[in-house]
């Protein structure tokens, strides 16, 4: 059986811009992506509803097959968040609206996620202040069944941020085996490390 990689474009569902650079890095220059706006996939009112299940697995495979039915191309897709062990795991795949702020997005929109962890956490000691990124790298295709690797990176949360890379929660989220967070990392230490470093280069497997 050929490889995906080699039948023609795959459309990469984000429409993170951060997401989308770092899949693309990821999975490197043999993979051709295609994004959604080049592909004429405007924003449609339905979007909002699709992650909409408790698992990172199951919104990552909701959203790739979302928009395999919308575009007829195979489509790779992930969904991803931080779990605070000492709040049970939270906020999980709630990571992108911890902070409940529907009036914010991007970069302001993350200060407002972190600050909302870290007061969850307020009351936690620094060194159970442990985290993981976690995220599900799903890809659908007409001839194969839907697949999806999971990645997750294990670290603690800083109260205070370093570094003025990635993004999301990266400046709090601190690497003890490094002693650096991920956003005072370079891109390929970043995706040599992190979650959908991990996830997209198991899912790369399947793809070439």
């Amino acid at each position: 059986m050929r490889p995906l990689a080699s039948e023609g474009p795959l459309l990469l569902a984000t429409r993170s811009r951060h997401k989308a650079s770092e899949i693309r890095q990821i999975l490197g220059a043999g993979i051709e992506l295609v994004s959604l706006e080049d592909a004429g996939l405007e924003m449609a009112p339905e979007e909002h509803d699709i992650e909409a299940f408790d698992t990172f697995r199951e919104n990552a495979l909701a959203k790739a097959v979302h928009f395999h039915e919308r575009s007829g191309l195979p489509v790779i897709a992930d969904d991803s968040g931080i779990c605070a062990d000492a709040l049970g795991g939270r906020p999980g795949v709630r990571s992108r609206r911890f902070s409940a702020r529907a009036d914010l997005d991007g970069a302001d929109l993350d200060l407002a996620n972190n600050l909302a962890l870290i007061d969850a956490l307020a009351h936690v000691n620094d060194a159970d202040r442990t985290v993981r990124y976690v995220c599900a790298a799903a890809l659908v295709h007409a001839r194969s069944a839907a697949i999806c690797a999971i990645g997750t990176a294990h670290g603690r949360l800083l109260a205070e941020p370093r570094g003025a890379g990635g993004f999301g929660y990266d400046p709090h989220f601190l690497l003890p085996g490094l002693g650096l967070t991920f956003a005072e990392l370079d891109a390929p230490a970043k995706h040599r490390h992190s979650h959908r470093g991990i996830a997209f280069r198991a899912l790369a497997v399947a793809l070439r």
